[in-house]
């Protein structure tokens, strides 16, 4: 607990340390890897030259210095960071290192602004949101060992089997190399791995895309140019080799109840969708499952998604967006009109995909009148604001 003095500074010198955070932070990761370089291999190098993580931090720590009076809520709001935590197998001893090398940031970028009572304020700040994150992170990880095939740590799955879903996207069938059963997860959940890249280590964190069967996990990843991972996953991997899984995580989950729900994705946001439509068709829900993607040799899952419309043929209505050609259901792009054509009252609306799509879609159901309560979306990469594209 601060003391009153502590409270104090940190009111004073938080407008300046807002006003200079994205700065402070950009600075903070490439001192961290120059000290720590173990750490470098949990972060994701394109995120760190796109500024896409360095802004998730600021935006975390102004969230936390904004609630922390409320215990409750600080909690709730720091479940994002806990989850992308727990995916990277985040421990105590990593704590340390990233509170030195912030106040560090800190002192370097405000100068003589950083007295020795205001860096005793923040490094108390500091050490009160680690010490959250560390018992919010310990319950989880708990949680999940305990979990009828759980695990703590690693544990190594071998690729069972792979199938090619499009022209970019392939599936990898993940049974463990132990042979025991796996613990289930929540669908629209993803599971945190471990690579070594020709020598590099490398984490990454990548939607479950089927629901739970015991026996396996299934990944669906799209291959990109410029993906060191993804582009490992589909050059290099294949059917016998065996790569390491963290526990599954994230918040993007079917909310109780018997509303009707939109589910709309573009390109590789199908996969966490997927499962919860999965999820939601056989709780007797009615879904409509809209997606968009380039053209017919870039949509995945189509197998999947008649097989679905077979088995469920009053509840899923299913419609497919192409940018290029004429064979779905329609031709450009998912509007505002377009989805007043699906949307119903009181619907749940789900949306993943390219940052740009989804502040798009986040603005037309605005629009359309859908409560912020009835909007969820996820993030692939860091956590970003939606009215910011």
């Amino acid at each position: 607990m601060l003391t009153q003095a502590q409270e104090q500074t940190i009111a004073a010198t938080a407008p300046v340390v807002a006003e200079h955070l994205n700065t402070i932070t950009a600075r903070f990761y490439p001192l961290m890897f120059e000290r720590y370089p173990q750490v470098k291999s949990l972060f994701n190098q394109t995120h760190q030259k796109d500024g896409g993580q360095p802004r998730a931090l600021a935006a975390s720590i102004l969230a936390y210095v904004g609630v922390r009076q409320n215990p409750e809520t600080a909690r709730q709001i720091m479940e994002t960071v806990v989850n992308k935590h727990v995916s990277l197998d985040i421990q105590p001893e990593h704590y340390p290192i990233v509170g030195e090398c912030l106040l560090v940031a800190i002192g370097e970028v405000l100068g003589d602004a950083v007295t020795a009572e205001v860096a005793d304020a923040w490094g108390a700040l500091y050490q009160e949101l680690a010490d959250l994150l560390i018992d919010l992170e310990a319950q989880r990880y708990q949680a999940f060992e305990q979990k009828p095939g759980g695990w703590r740590g690693t544990r190594r799955f071998r690729i069972a089997d792979t199938r090619q879903e499009s022209r970019v996207i392939r599936s990898f069938i993940l049974e463990p190399e132990d042979g025991g059963p796996v613990a289930d997860y929540t669908p629209g959940q993803y599971i945190g791995v471990k690579l070594d890249i020709d020598g590099v280590p490398a984490s990454r964190h990548y939607s479950l895309s089927d629901v739970p069967n015991g026996r396996s996990y299934r990944l669906s990843i799209k291959r990109e140019p410029h993906g060191v991972a993804s582009r490992f996953f589909h050059d290099q991997l294949t059917v016998g080799d065996v790569i390491e899984l963290l526990p599954p995580a994230g918040e993007l989950t079917l909310k109780d109840g018997d509303e009707s729900l939109l589910l709309i994705s573009g390109g590789i946001g199908q996969t966490p969708l997927l499962p919860i439509a999965k999820q939601a068709l056989s709780q007797g829900r009615q879904v409509t499952y809209l997606h968009a993607a380039i053209d017919m040799d870039s949509r995945a899952f189509a197998e999947a998604i008649d097989e679905l419309a077979a088995t469920y043929p009053d509840q899923l209505t299913a419609v497919t967006v192409l940018e290029q050609g004429d064979q779905g259901d329609h031709q450009g792009r998912i509007d505002q009109g377009l989805l007043a054509k699906y949307l119903v009252p009181n619907t749940r609306c789900y949306f993943v995909g390219p940052h740009g799509f989804m502040a798009a879609i986040n603005q037309s159901l605005e629009l359309l009148g859908v409560a912020e309560t009835h909007r969820h979306f996820e993030h692939f990469g860091p956590a970003k604001a939606l009215e910011a594209a």
